[in-house]
Order: C-alpha cells, then structure tokens, then sequence
C-alpha cells in the first residue's frame, strides 16, 4: 500500500481488469442424476405424507408426488437458466470523451467548483452551500446526539459553536471566506 496521501488515492491509473475465467461445466452422469431426484421426491413425500396424517389431514399420495415433481422441473429449469452476462467495462476516454473516474472524485470536484463559484456569488452561497451545511450539521447532531437544530435549538446551538450556528441561521449573509468555511468545517467534525 502507498503511503504517498490522497493524491495516491483519487489519482486515476488504468488499473489492469482481470477478466473471470469461464466457469467449467461438469456433466454428470444422467442416471445417477434421475435416481437422486427420484430419492429425494420420495424423501419429500414420505416426510409430508407423515407430517400430514401426524395433523390428521389427508391428501392424496399422488397429489403430493405430482406436486415434487413440479417443484423439481421448476428448480431443474432455473438451474438451466444462465445468469445475464457481465458488462464489458469500457475503456477510459471511450464514448462519451470523459474519463471513467470514480464517483468520489467526481462528486469532491462538483464541491470545488460550487464553493469557487460562491465565493463570488452570494446567491449561489445561500442557495448551494449552505444547505448542505445545514443538512450536515443535522445529520451530524441526529447520529452524535440524537437532535436536530429544530428539535432543541439550545443544545444545537452549544454543540455547533456561534460561528457555525450564525452561518447557519443569517440566510441575508455574503459569501464565507476560506478560513471561516474551514473554521465551520472544523466544528462539524468535532461534533
């Protein structure tokens, strides 16, 4: 394992895909497979029958048979049935011109961005990042604490600190600055 930090791990490499072996079928033998579905048919109908007559119910013999050999067809004919094969993987750059990275990367870019564009745009700020920020705090407060904001407002307010309470709370606000995104991020994990 690497230790070169998260350049190392959100770092995009064409990662050699081993492609699964096709499994070998093995063909038994024909007779021995109809005596052991025969044996356990039997095995099925005895214990029925028994637990049937044991409850003072009476079925036909045959009923029951009938209804194991169905079952048997039912199961030998999925057995039958190949599973849908796998999807070739495409390759980087393939189709659409993107690279095929992985959704985490994706998603902490789309994050970049927006908090780029706020940092401009208070709009944007209020409307994007906030919430999220919010949202987190709730979600963090529910797990930790078992509250939400607006569940009880006191506690929250005191295990979110004023700062990141403020932020949370003036929708009218102009854009945070770094140091005051980083100082509420701080607080959410210290939650």
């Amino acid at each position: 394992m690497s230790d070169g930090g998260l350049d190392d791990l959100f770092s995009f490499r064409d990662e050699p895909v081993e492609e699964p072996a096709e499994p070998v079928v093995k063909r038994r033998s024909t007779g021995l497979w109809i005596l052991r579905n025969v044996l356990l048919i039997v095995a099925a109908t005895a214990v029925t029958v028994a637990a049937l007559r044991a409850a003072n119910i009476h079925i036909s013999v045959l009923l029951i048979i009938a209804f194991f050999v169905g079952l048997r067809l039912v199961l030998f004919a999925v057995s039958e049935v190949a599973p849908p094969s796998q999807p070739k993987r495409r390759s980087p750059g393939a189709g659409s011109g993107r690279s095929q990275g992985d959704s985490l990367r994706a998603a902490v870019r789309r994050w970049e961005r927006s908090l780029d564009r706020a940092h401009s745009d208070a709009d944007l700020y209020a409307r994007n990042v906030l919430p999220a920020l919010a949202e987190l705090a709730d979600e963090r407060l529910r797990l930790r604490h078992g509250i939400t904001r607006a569940a009880d407002p006191r506690r929250a307010r005191e295990l979110l600190g004023d700062p990141l309470w403020a932020a949370l709370h003036d929708r009218g606000r102009h854009t945070a600055k770094a140091s005051e995104l980083e100082t509420y991020v701080t607080a959410l994990e210290r939650l």
